[in-house]
């Protein structure tokens, strides 16, 4: 898991150097201010010290005060809106990962990023990987709301995934397990899975404290899970990891599969989740 500073003081210290490094990198000729005139303003004239971009360059670009910019560097406790975050990402010239990196280090919300109740569909790409996994494997969102499954997955969970699951707000995983009456039943050992898995959502969702709809299910799974509100108010952290995992089928009996957990590239908020024959 990547690591992000623990204070407050610590994390305005890596943002001043991580826009530091990508000013510097960044030549004029590629932020496209040589030679000529930008916002009224001559630049490129006189010798350079760097290749880098000016502070002063950087902020007339962005449209801010090349003070403000400076303590945005030097680490000073300064506030930084969303749209000038994406000023200065663009100004920078920040790929899509740079860029998502800046607003996860800023605890803030990328004003590009899909608004609220838009429909978190995964990458078709990931939708044809499931087609060609023979095991069960199912794809979960930033919510760890099921979006895309295999049949053998909907054999497997067959009251979560199956034809007669009910709508997606029951497709959530913490919605299922804590609240699904065949939960308990079908999931072996099924209060400590619970707990380890609150645990592992509450590490992997940490840096989206701010989302609303994030905001909205754990409140509606306070309140309509006393196991879940009290396991919440543990504060338990955990790594998500993979094992092996223990079913009681209602038709194919006691199973016992080995689960395998990725990540995909690209920043992708989607997790692909696999349960495969235990090793020999």
């Amino acid at each position: 898991m990547q690591t992000f500073p623990d204070s407050a003081a610590d994390q305005r210290r890596v943002l001043g150097a991580f826009l530091r490094r990508h000013r510097e990198r960044l030549t004029p000729a590629e932020a496209g201010i040589l030679t000529g005139v930008a916002g009224g303003v001559p630049w490129g004239a006189g010798r350079r010290r760097t290749p880098g971009l000016r502070r002063e360059e950087l902020a007339q670009l962005c449209g801010m005060s090349p003070t403000w910019y400076t303590w945005l560097e030097q680490g000073r406790d300064v506030s930084v809106s969303p749209q000038a975050l994406a000023r200065i990402a663009q100004a920078l010239h920040l790929t899509a990962a740079e860029r998502a990196y800046l607003f996860e280090l800023t605890r803030k919300r990328d004003p590009e990023a899909p608004p609220a109740g838009v429909p978190d569909r995964p990458p078709p790409a990931l939708v044809a990987v499931l087609d060609a996994i023979s095991a069960p494997a199912y794809l979960l969102n930033r919510l760890w709301t099921a979006v895309g499954w295999n049949p053998p997955a909907a054999r497997l969970f067959g009251d979560w995934l199956g034809s007669g699951a009910e709508g997606e707000r029951e497709r959530n995983l913490l919605r299922y397990v804590f609240l699904h009456p065949s939960a308990p039943g079908f999931i072996r050992d099924w209060e400590h899975r619970a707990r380890r898995l609150l645990a592992e959502f509450r590490a992997d969702t940490a840096r989206r404290s701010d989302d609303p709809e994030l905001r909205a299910l754990v409140d509606r799974l306070r309140q309509d899970s006393p196991l879940f509100a009290r396991l919440w108010d543990d504060h338990g952290v955990l790594e998500r990891e993979g094992g092996l995992r223990g079913f009681n089928h209602p038709l194919d009996g006691p199973l016992l599969l080995e689960q395998v957990t990725l990540r995909p590239g690209g920043r992708s908020d989607h997790t692909l989740v696999m349960l495969l024959p235990p090793a020999a």
